[in-house]
């Protein structure tokens, strides 16, 4: 069975329950079935032929989750694009696995050789052909591409399969979120591109009705999680902390059992304060564009002590620790974190040396750090890239910027490394404010928590720090920002 067919399947068990809902329109489980139908043979009425990669670059909505599960119906590749980045982002992603086609609003200077807007999409869905469109694809075919955060250079592309997608789905229901039933709602606020999506099709499987913001507001986000008394939401750690500052959030009514955050690291001090909040509720699910969303997971009732745990492997999940040689490593001894299983992608498009040295030994090598307790939870230390050498000793920058969040004044943080010439590398922190504070003050209360090799050295103040499409603090853009202005500054320095 592939996708396609469980959204028929779904169609078929629970028929005129409400399906999506976004603002002011509903679309039924049957509906769904129907539209998606239409729109795929629509699609290849169009022109398009199985096989064929199809760009997608939609704000959230019910109209881009049709169209993705169109493609899944049509045989057809989905790369998803985010609307907060650049067209040029938009250019490289499409150039890079040679798509056909794009979907999307007005406004883009981008090309493709068939381009389709909004409108004809509308038109496509009411008057394409009403026949089952049903054209399966081999389970280890490429069903869609997602692309890497770009942290260590250009994005590269993943191919992901059929096998991947239901990988993901089943570690979702077994481990994340067991017990969907009819009646449950999830609320989308993330971006449906990225890790938000990948809680719909667990909900829609199992007769869960999936909610769609069309963009986060947290007064907004409040008003719709009483409303709909959602059972499941997602949101990364910006999007929480953002949460957590309204006024209004510790008397809102939820009836949450899942409240699921991840795709960048959470500051122990903010995961405390959500679940004073919400209660014990709290679920961490770790992933990567090469594994998504389901390496590891940290339930409700394992966050008691570990805030900033990454959690347990999925139960269809191998997961390591291993040192430089891919020797695997014992409880508290810190390296890389490798994983394998039917969630590990097909490898990079056009990029064989990187696949192999990526997959080598058959293990994913995520390049992330960590390390595990005798219990199994792994905590992650950093990205590998992104350790600071100070004095000869590694600095996670996660860790000093766990302590710096957990300052009432401090709204986001990002630690780099600069260059030095007594230690080689000094701790530098950049920041950005919720009220008034000042460097002297940071520097003191990072330097009672942190040994001194960790302390910050300097603090920089920003209005809003750079991020990713996802949200993700941009670590290595701040990083590049600092050390070029610094060496700037070196070379005045030396002229005079």
């Amino acid at each position: 069975m592939h996708v396609g067919e469980m959204v028929r399947e779904a169609g078929r068990r629970y028929g005129d329950r409400p399906a999506i809902v976004s603002g002011d329109e509903t679309l039924s489980f049957v509906d769904f079935d129907r539209v998606t139908d239409r729109l795929g043979n629509a699609l290849l009425a169009r022109g398009l032929q199985p096989g064929d990669v199809v760009g997608i670059l939609l704000p959230n909505g019910i109209t881009g989750l049709v169209i993705y599960y169109a493609l899944a119906k049509a045989g057809l590749v989905r790369v998803s694009l985010n609307t907060r980045e650049q067209d040029s982002d938009h250019a490289y992603k499409l150039g890079t696995v040679a798509a056909r086609a794009l979907i999307a609003d007005e406004g883009h200077d981008l090309d493709a050789e068939i381009r389709i807007g909004a409108e004809e999409v509308a038109e496509m869905i009411a008057t394409g052909p009403d026949h089952p469109c049903d054209h399966p694809r081999d389970f280890n075919a490429i069903y869609r591409f997602g692309f890497t955060g770009g942290t260590t250079g250009k994005s590269k592309a993943v191919m992901l399969t059929m096998a991947n997608e239901f990988a993901e789905v089943s570690s979702f229901l077994i481990d994340l979120l067991p017990g969907i039933r009819p009646g449950d709602a999830m609320l989308h606020a993330a971006p449906v591109t990225h890790a938000s999506g990948a809680f719909f099709l667990p909900h829609l499987f199992r007769g869960g009705k999936n909610v769609v913001m069309e963009r986060f507001d947290p007064g907004a986000f409040l008003e719709s999680l009483e409303r709909t008394q959602a059972t499941a939401t997602f949101v990364v750690p910006t999007m929480l902390s953002m949460l957590l500052d309204d006024p209004n959030v510790a008397d809102a009514k939820v009836n949450l059992r899942r409240l699921c955050y991840g795709a960048a690291p959470a500051a122990p001090a903010l995961l405390q304060r959500a679940q004073d909040i919400f209660g014990p509720v709290l679920a961490n699910t770790y992933g990567q564009a090469e594994a998504p969303m389901a390496i590891t997971c940290l339930l409700p009732e394992d966050h008691a002590g570990r805030f900033g745990s990454a959690g347990k492997p999925y139960t269809l999940t191998q997961v390591r620790i291993v040192d430089e040689d891919d020797r695997e490593l014992g409880p508290g001894e810190e390296g890389e974190i490798v994983t394998r299983g039917p969630h590990v992608m097909a490898g990079y498009l056009n990029q064989p040396e990187e696949t192999a040295k990526t997959l080598r030994g058959g293990w994913l090598h995520t390049g992330d750090l960590g390390v595990a307790d005798e219990d199994g939870f792994i905590t992650l230390l950093d990205r590998r890239h992104d350790m600071i050498i100070s004095g000869g000793f590694n600095v996670y920058p996660r860790a000093v910027e766990d302590v710096l969040l957990a300052h009432p004044a401090v709204k986001e943080a990002a630690v780099v490394g600069l260059l030095d010439e007594k230690w080689g590398e000094r701790v530098h922190a950049v920041v950005s404010t919720r009220s008034p504070v000042s460097e002297d003050d940071l520097l003191a209360f990072a330097g009672e928590q942190l040994a001194g090799y960790k302390r910050p050295r300097s603090v920089e103040f920003w209005d809003e720090l750079p991020k990713s499409g996802p949200g993700k603090i941009l670590r290595r853009s701040v990083r590049d920002a600092v050390r070029a202005r610094h060496a700037g500054e070196m070379e005045k320095g030396g002229q005079r």
